[in-house]
């Protein structure tokens, strides 16, 4: 009697919740009533007297249950799928009622609302490097709903990239990044489209033309130049940011509305051994997420035209000691690499 009432209260919990929960418990009541009941076991025992049944009976029991539990859960599979295949594909670009529910916090906000959502479904963005920068770019470009989302790198995840390298796990050592990267960006928002380029970007990478923004994470002077370069060249504009130790910087690098490029900025090369990378100086863990975070703000505000951003203005973050300042840049004519571009703006513009 006491093994049947413990099948009936299972049964009565799993109606309220956690029907899964409820039949692995079920599964589990039932070895022990067959296990008190087994023949290698005293017989009789206290346990079996008080459960009740015999062992032949909960045996068959169980063999029986099998089948039914099959049956019932196999035609709720195929209702769900039933159902999935009757929803009506929306129209291309429109959102899904789940989309809108997701994104719902977004579209409160006046600055981006409805249309900055859409705009923000529509954009393209390609994201270079998907180290520590990189990690919490990707993952919010992929929250916010950014339609289509390109990374490029060449690296492997390893151990030591896990301090804070956020989007890579333990489980992914010796995946490529970019392979990482997509495993984690479709786990969070499986409504946008993402690419990955599992390559060194070179002179030669053409795959900047299909992309409306820019992000650069890497940690290299030679590509962070070349990146720039690139952009300039596409006419694309460019978010780049840069870390070490305690500190970091970020612009918007956009000659071809007014603002300097990369290189106004920068135009000497720091000397070797002047600028240590992270390997070589450390970093704050937070710190790449700190930055990756701002840019991605940055990046939806480009995209959505919200607020003022950071064309013309280089913001340097300094983590120890909770400090931010605005320097204010502006394009040079002489830049080698945008003068040209910018010869015809007087000022930078919003």
């Amino acid at each position: 009697m006491i093994g049947i009432l413990g099948f009936i209260v299972l049964f009565v919990a799993g109606r309220f919740g956690a029907p899964r929960l409820m039949a692995v418990l079920a599964l589990f009541w039932w070895g022990i009533l067959v296990l008190a009941h087994a023949p290698l076991m005293p017989q009789p025992n206290p346990a079996a007297g008080f459960l009740g049944g015999d062992f032949i009976a909960w045996l068959l029991f169980g063999i029986l249950a099998v089948p039914v539990l099959a049956y019932r859960y196999g035609l709720q599979a195929l209702r769900r799928k039933v159902l999935a295949r009757a929803e009506p594909a929306p129209p291309p670009g429109a959102f899904r009622p789940v989309e809108l529910e997701r994104y719902a916090r977004h579209i409160m906000l006046r600055e981006i609302g409805g249309t900055g959502q859409k705009r923000l479904k529509d954009a393209r963005v390609l994201v270079v490097g998907a180290g520590g920068l990189g990690s919490p770019v990707l993952l919010y470009l992929a929250g916010s709903g950014v339609g289509h989302i390109g990374v490029i790198d060449d690296d492997v995840v390893d151990n030591s990239n896990l301090q804070r390298q956020v989007i890579h796990t333990d489980a992914r050592i010796g995946m490529p990044k970019v392979q990482s990267a997509l495993v984690a960006m479709r786990a969070l928002n499986p409504f946008v489209d993402v690419q990955a380029y599992q390559q060194r970007l070179d002179a030669d990478t053409d795959i900047l033309a299909g992309y409306d923004l820019i992000l650069d994470g890497t940690d290299n002077f030679d590509t962070r130049y070349l990146v720039n370069r690139l952009c300039v060249a596409a006419g694309k504009p460019l978010i780049a940011a840069a870390i070490t130790q305690w500190e970091g910087q970020i612009s918007l690098y956009d000659p071809a509305h007014g603002g300097p490029c990369f290189e106004c900025v920068f135009p000497t090369r720091p000397a070797e051994g002047m600028v240590p990378s992270c390997a070589e100086a450390g970093v704050a863990a937070p710190l790449p997420g700190v930055m990756g975070s701002m840019m991605a703000m940055e990046a939806v505000k480009a995209l959505t035209g919200a607020g003022e951003g950071l064309r013309g203005r280089l913001m340097i973050y300094d983590g120890l000691y909770a400090e931010a300042r605005m320097i204010g840049v502006k394009p040079r004519p002489d830049c080698p690499v945008c003068g040209a571009a910018s010869a015809g703006h007087s000022h930078p513009s919003r």
